[in-house]
């Protein structure tokens, strides 16, 4: 269960223009206590952009049309994160990672690079995994900006999307992310892989949440996730499902700096 420790507060921002605040339809993800935080679904996202969606790294995927959920792994890279990339270019499937700075890029430069030369999109997790939510801004601006320095350094590219640690999140971390051009992105489906090395428990976890535009996470720095992998990968192509990145989840609409979607 996410927990908040700032009030949060958020007004009708959502996305911008007044034909997309119109069609905006904000899922509430309930938290502990008496705080709300209001998130964006992928199918709100969709049904506010216009005509045509954007190719994606593995051909096109329209999921207006197509029964598509996205894979994503926190606070790689990893020792486990080069067999990961193994079974996800053997698969064609597409992943988004939201990367952990210290002892994890600055480790593993040229997974980082990997991940982005085989079309997965590359995203933060902050610097040093510090709760935002804790922070000062000062603090969180450094969390957020120097792994996207880094990213951008080692793949050409900067991020445009942020995971927050525990997912904890607020009215200040929202600001700041708009600032640096940054959209948060939280979860429907968790196998909470940081409690069992068990792939087998971890793929039936993954499987009961599993729907229709599903953000799944997973963290490929513990044992028993990346053996889940390959399971939990053919069972929902078995389904009828298509892997796309977040991005490519949310098109042929965007995601907007300083919203939160899930």
């Amino acid at each position: 269960m996410l927990s908040l420790t700032r009030k949060m507060t958020k007004t009708g921002t959502g996305l911008r223009g007044a034909a997309t605040l119109a069609a905006a339809a904000s899922l509430t993800l309930a938290l502990s206590g008496c705080t709300k935080l209001e998130t964006t679904s992928p199918s709100t996202v969709r049904g506010a952009a216009g005509a045509q969606a954007r190719a994606a790294g593995f051909g096109t995927v329209d999921c207006r049309q197509a029964k598509c959920i996205a894979l994503t792994f926190d606070a790689g890279p990893s020792e486990n994160s080069a067999r990961l990339l193994d079974i996800l270019k053997d698969e064609q499937v597409p992943a988004t990672f939201f990367l952990l700075g210290k002892r994890h890029i600055d480790t593993y430069p040229e997974l980082v690079r990997r991940m982005a030369d085989e079309g997965h999109e590359v995203a933060s997790h902050t610097w040093t995994h510090k709760i935002l939510t804790d922070a000062e801004p000062d603090e969180i601006r450094e969390e957020l900006e120097r792994p996207n320095k880094e990213i951008e350094r080692l793949t050409g590219k900067r991020p445009t999307l942020m995971r927050p640690p525990q997912g904890r999140t607020d009215d200040t971390v929202h600001e700041i992310c708009r600032e640096l051009g940054l959209a948060e992105v939280l979860w429907s489906v968790t196998a909470k892989d940081y409690k069992t090395d068990d792939p087998d428990l971890i793929t039936e976890r993954v499987l009961d949440q599993s729907s229709r535009d599903g953000i799944i996470l997973l963290h490929d720095i513990y044992d028993g996730t990346v053996p889940a992998v390959p399971g939990i990968i053919d069972a929902l192509k078995e389904r009828g499902y298509v892997f796309v990145t977040v991005p490519q989840l949310l098109a042929p609409g965007r995601a907007e700096p300083g919203e939160v979607y899930r």
